[in-house]
């Protein structure tokens, strides 16, 4: 019979005893790798020009403004003119190509778990007021949906599973700061 487990720190709960992966586990690992690809994949787009979403002459290492098209002419309702406001300007270029870079390795790395998930959240729910009303549904979106998959990864601590979280949690550095786990 399989039953939940807790360890005595009290920082994981398994589904399979302390010594297993459960199913679940490898479920969140594969989310958690999946989802980091929707965050890596626009980063080198953008930056590199690869052709899905952005043309050569468009990207980032040629001049171009990852945030320009998005911020500058797609935002809509009530706080349009504020993200319009931000875009192009290389201060929002920078901290979003590093956001997308940073929450998209570390999610398929699974390390720096919290902190990735939670700006990943941030930036999805930024993401979700750049463009209200959401377009297809007038209840949900899919930018909500994510974040709140980014929460399960958190607390489901899915690093640890199909990644390097085990390895990451046990560094010095990391044991002593809850952010970085």
């Amino acid at each position: 019979m399989m039953t939940a487990t807790v360890n005595t720190d009290r920082t994981h709960v398994s589904h399979a005893g302390p010594d297993h992966t459960s199913p679940l586990d490898y479920v969140l690992g594969v989310t958690r790798i999946a989802l980091g690809f929707t965050f890596l994949w626009p980063f080198l787009d953008k930056a590199f020009g690869l052709g899905h979403e952005t043309a050569s002459a468009d990207a980032w290492i040629n001049g171009g403004s990852p945030t320009a098209g998005f911020l500058g002419h797609a935002t809509s309702g009530p706080f349009a003119d504020f993200f319009q406001g931000m875009a192009g300007h290389a201060w929002a270029d920078w901290g979003f190509m590093l956001g997308l870079l940073g929450i998209g390795t570390a999610l398929i790395l699974g390390v720096a778990m919290r902190l990735a998930t939670s700006t990943g959240a941030l930036l999805l729910i930024l993401m979700f007021a750049a463009t209200l009303p959401p377009e297809n549904n007038p209840i949900m979106d899919d930018h909500v949906i994510y974040a709140l998959v980014l929460g399960v990864l958190a607390f489901g601590h899915a690093g640890r599973t199909l990644g390097f979280g085990k390895v990451w949690e046990r560094q010095p550095l990391v044991e002593g700061s809850a952010i970085l786990r």
